[in-house]
């Protein structure tokens, strides 16, 4: 039996009192791999106040698979441990920053660190933690941000577009080189099955120009516009498609026309009209046409449209205007970094709606405003206690606390 305080394993003490409360008393015969409380973990030798008659389990413990998360287990006649992937840690790889979610009002949470999280925030809110709203007028998106996510809105699925639509709409590139090499304005579409083929409809630019597609199921149909005059601060689309025949109107440029190939000529789409971005995490998850890497840089404002010459325009969404859900979307022209000090020489990071301090070596926290253990892993350079030890951290230094049958300054020593 081995005590941990008040909590034992394998077998309580026989004691006066326990012989009043109970019968014969049994201890556990068996392995005791690894032991926690709540989200503490406890060692089982290294923690154990006491202890008697407990021998190391002849089961090599990496055949159990024990890491979470990716981890690899490694394990010697003595001792095991975990080797564990970026952002996660514990003895088995199995607590991650964002465990405890810090973010609130349905924020994606993201681990920037193994102690640090990023709020990436809905729509309609902002901040460190997705604690303010704002009031969004005109989106801005951001494109695709260092974790990998793109900024979007969502809106309802666009009823009737299936034998015509027409869009209109207004964007303003964001002042990078890369808003005009791959990134998508609007997406509606899903992957086909079996026979099926892929019906979307996608709008976007690329090297400079503006791209527009649809496949009704038998072949994608593609306008490419001419380059875009950047001159203009505004640029302004109007697109449509009755049946097989598509066309694309880009600011003063001439009307272009396609026809799509194949007998089909309606474009069956399920999917919500996302504007910006997409909601996966990787453009490979949608149909094969649609492979815009990176989402919108800008703002775009003034998204119309309509399913049939002899109705009005109408802005998307249910109620009008209004998207079911988005990410990382601001409001054009306005920066959350205005509101947001970063210290000890930490940099703001806005990516639409979503922000966060950048901090230098030896600094972490929201607001870079606690320092780096010379134990914790970002610490540089890190430290050299080897795996399977303790690093605690002293006043002038560190020091390694070894596992049972192992020492030495590091505990490299069997």
């Amino acid at each position: 039996q081995i005590t941990f305080g008040s909590i034992f394993l394998g077998k309580v003490p026989v004691h006066e009192e326990v012989h009043r409360c109970a019968g014969q008393i049994y201890g556990y015969k068996g392995c005791i791999r690894d032991f926690q409380v709540n989200h503490k973990e406890l060692f089982i030798i290294d923690e154990a106040r006491e202890g008697r008659n407990v021998e190391n389990c002849n089961v090599p413990i990496c055949d159990y698979h024990p890491c979470h998360n990716g981890g690899t287990c490694t394990s010697d006649e003595e001792n095991w441990y975990c080797e564990c992937p970026k952002l996660y840690t514990g003895k088995l790889c199995q607590f991650a920053t964002c465990d405890e979610n810090p973010c609130g009002n349905g924020a994606t949470c993201f681990p920037k660190s193994r102690r640090d999280a990023v709020c990436l925030c809905p729509y309609g809110r902002s901040g460190i933690l997705c604690s303010d709203a704002i009031n969004i007028t005109q989106p801005s998106f951001s494109g695709t941000d260092v974790f990998g996510y793109t900024s979007f809105l969502a809106y309802s699925t666009i009823a009737n577009i299936t034998f015509y639509h027409e869009f209109r709409l207004k964007f303003q590139l964001a002042n990078h080189h890369s808003a005009l090499q791959d990134n998508l304005i609007f997406f509606t579409g899903q992957k086909g099955q079996g026979l099926n083929g892929d019906d979307f409809l996608e709008l976007g630019l690329r090297n400079g120009r503006v791209v527009y597609s649809y496949n009704l199921g038998s072949g994608t149909a593609t306008i490419i516009s001419k380059p875009l005059d950047l001159t203009l601060n505004v640029h302004v689309i109007h697109l449509g498609r009755n049946l097989q025949k598509g066309w694309l109107k880009v600011d003063d440029q001439k009307n272009k026309t396609v026809t799509s190939p194949g007998r089909l000529v309606g474009l069956n789409v399920f999917s919500q009209f996302y504007l910006g971005g997409y909601r996966e995490y990787t453009p490979e998850l949608l149909p094969k046409g649609p492979r815009f890497k990176n989402g919108f840089q800008g703002c775009i404002f003034e998204v119309q449209v309509r399913t049939s010459l002899n109705e009005g325009f109408k802005s998307p969404g249910t109620p009008e205007g209004h998207p079911n859900s988005g990410r990382s979307v601001g409001q054009c022209k306005d920066s959350p970094c205005n509101l947001i000090k970063c210290r000890n020489g930490g940099k703001c990071i806005e990516t639409g709606s979503t922000v966060y301090c950048d901090c230098l070596t030896g600094w972490k926290g929201a607001f870079c405003t606690e320092t780096v253990s010379v134990c914790e892993p970002e610490h540089e350079p890190p430290h050299q206690c080897q795996q399977g030890s303790t690093c605690v951290p002293l006043p002038n230094g560190y020091t390694c606390h070894c596992p049972l049958g192992t020492t030495g300054t590091y505990c490299e020593q069997g």
